[in-house]
């Protein structure tokens, strides 16, 4: 298995998607950040799976490179899924389309595309995975490259497209989403499979089992929480509440 990146704060990541605003596959990113979903599952989305009006993205498979070839096929778990998504994405989405739109225009006879990609290179070609991948050092150097010269902000550390998945996963279960919709949401087949990744997250709730038991039994004035508890729940609830909907990120629909 490997290891997760560091996970950005809120504030992070509101500072990467802003630099990647200036990139023709923002919504790439955003879309990336927004549903956990993966590389290979963004890349594999045809504008048919995207239902607009009723704010859904549907996931039918994956797309991967392999001895130079494209090869596409079922998603990891082999199963399609359904992703809801907030209205600041659907916006996102609209622009991207328009501006493929004109791509096409622009391009001409030369337009490449072989089917309805949502995500292209500028003559309609199938994105290459690593293209995505590499283009994320990219952009964190830049916004580093502006900070340094005096701009607005914090450094960027090192991350990696996989870890725009981490964060969506860790918001939700900060949130205290149950742990079997997060599993659906990000494409597991079986939530045992969230819990041993996110192991993490889920001890940080364990943490506090005890003391929610007892204050439910005994009433909100009869269980003496620990301050040593109960700063770590302070904290974990506004991380939760910054991630989700601070920073300029909205909390994801369900």
């Amino acid at each position: 298995m490997r290891e997760r990146g560091q996970i950005w704060t809120p504030g992070q990541v509101r500072a990467f998607l802003d630099t990647a605003k200036g990139h023709r596959l923002f919504a790439f990113y955003h879309l990336a950040v927004y549903t956990g979903a993966c590389r290979g599952e963004l890349l594999n989305l045809r504008w048919r799976d995207v239902d607009l009006a009723g704010a859904e993205v549907h996931i039918t498979g994956s797309a991967a490179v392999v001895g130079g070839t494209r090869i596409e096929g079922t998603t990891k778990s082999g199963r399609s899924q359904t992703v809801s998504v907030d209205a600041g994405t659907i916006q996102v989405l609209k622009e991207h389309r328009a501006r493929q739109a004109e791509e096409r225009l622009t391009a001409g006879p030369g337009w490449r595309a072989s089917d309805e990609y949502v995500f292209t290179t500028g003559w309609g070609g199938p994105v290459h995975p690593d293209t995505v991948s590499s283009l994320v050092a990219d952009l964190i150097k830049a916004h580093n490259a502006i900070v340094r010269d005096g701009g607005a902000g914090e450094l960027l550390p090192p991350a990696r497209l996989h870890d725009l998945r981490h964060i969506q996963a860790t918001t939700l279960l900060l949130a205290e989403v149950p742990v079997h919709v997060v599993a659906a949401r990000l494409g597991h087949a079986d939530p045992s499979v969230t819990l041993r990744v996110y192991a993490h997250v889920i001890r940080d709730q364990v943490a506090d089992a005890a003391d929610i038991f007892a204050r439910s039994i005994s009433g909100s004035g009869a269980a003496v929480v620990s301050k040593s508890v109960s700063k770590k729940a302070g904290a974990r609830g506004r991380r939760a509440a910054d991630l989700a909907r601070s920073e300029g990120l909205e909390p994801p629909a369900f």
